[in-house]
């Protein structure tokens, strides 16, 4: 059976610029509703973290009036899926050739620890040259800049892709004394960033990297990822 790989941050505390420390943890609806559609379509899931760290879940996911009227149903999947699966695989211990598709949902944990691990970035990097399916959502994507070449050049330049928006970011009211804002800094490292109104659905394909630009865009993501891995078959 095709095993889906969906690689989680580590990180629980996001730290300010301002010397604060904003607590984080996995958004519900990215990890559990791409979950939920790649298990439906027959795939297995396998959930991994830099050291097997199992991230706590963001409370922001859990509250209706943040993550809307659905988060307790994503919230209990997530749970339940974390829990049968059990401990989370070692980041260093995966290899690309075992999975069809890499997939890093958000919370702000990514802009923490995933961008810059180099473990990830071997991950990606192996993945993107065999052709792997890669997704991302949300801040998810700040995982893809890990993925640095032997010419020390980002994979990812000039790729089409979406992400959480600066907007976003402000709206969501963490935008201010955030060390880097990662639409931005996506934009910089060379990417093609490209973004929908505010926490609407909106994804992005570019051959086989998959993103989507917030917790709305999970469902959709995971969508296309299974139609694109179905018609491979």
């Amino acid at each position: 059976m095709s095993k889906i790989l969906i690689v989680m941050s580590a990180a629980d505390v996001w730290e300010r610029t301002d010397g604060s420390a904003y607590p984080t943890g996995y958004w519900a609806e990215e990890l559990a509703a791409p979950h939920e559609k790649f298990t439906a379509a027959g795939f297995t899931v396998d959930f991994a973290s830099p050291g097997g760290v199992l991230q706590p879940l963001d409370a922001h996911s859990a509250n209706p009036e943040v993550a809307g009227p659905e988060c307790t149903h994503y919230v209990e999947h997530a749970e339940r899926a974390l829990r049968e699966f059990g401990p989370l695989l070692k980041l260093d211990e995966v290899a690309a050739d075992d999975y069809v598709a890499v997939v890093l949902p958000g919370g702000h944990g990514p802009v923490v620890d995933l961008y810059q691990d180099a473990d990830l970035g071997r991950l990606l990097v192996e993945a993107d040259a065999a052709g792997k399916v890669i997704g991302a959502v949300c801040h998810g994507p700040a995982g893809l800049l890990s993925a640095v070449g032997a010419d020390g050049g980002w994979v990812f330049a000039g790729r089409r892709m979406a992400a959480f928006t600066d907007e976003e970011e402000e709206l969501f009211g963490t935008a201010e004394n955030a060390p880097w804002l990662l639409a931005s800094t996506l934009r910089d490292r060379g990417a093609l960033h490209s973004g929908g109104p505010a926490y609407q659905a909106y994804t992005v394909r570019d051959r086989n990297l998959f993103t989507g630009q917030n917790p709305a865009s999970s469902a959709p993501m995971a969508e296309a990822i299974v139609a694109a891995l179905t018609e491979e078959e």
